[in-house]
């Protein structure tokens, strides 16, 4: 099957940076997007940011500007760079990723890691 190994998760204070990434591992064919989707308590869980494989890019109004989203392929690792952090940014923080299995399956899979917590607070 697939795991992810997400990192980089923690308190920041307001203004401040921080880098998360997501690697994803298991018997994967192909994976045609990777992101970040994050969920705040009593909110619904929304998308931060995807990058596919060509290195096509969409990010939430809320964070234009302000993260940047990068992939790299050969090790199936996504990576978000988050500036200029506010309190409204905390919140749990998952690793997407759309993939294939196997060669032969016309499908693709919707995956998720078990997520990090980001908290933004003096």
């Amino acid at each position: 099957q697939v795991q992810f190994v997400e990192s980089g998760g923690g308190l920041v204070q307001p203004g401040g940076s921080l880098r998360l990434s997501c690697a994803a591992s298991g018997s994967i064919f192909s994976i045609r997007t990777m992101g970040w989707y994050r969920q705040a308590p009593g909110k619904h869980r929304e998308l931060v940011a995807e990058v596919t494989g060509g290195s096509s890019t969409n990010y939430a109004d809320s964070v234009k500007g302000r993260a940047t989203i990068s992939r790299d392929n050969a090790k199936n690792t996504v990576y978000l760079q988050m500036n200029i952090l506010k309190p409204e940014d905390t919140a749990v923080y998952y690793c997407n990723a759309v993939l294939k299995l196997r060669a032969d399956d016309w499908n693709w899979y919707n995956y998720w890691g078990q997520g990090t917590q980001v908290t933004v607070s003096s």
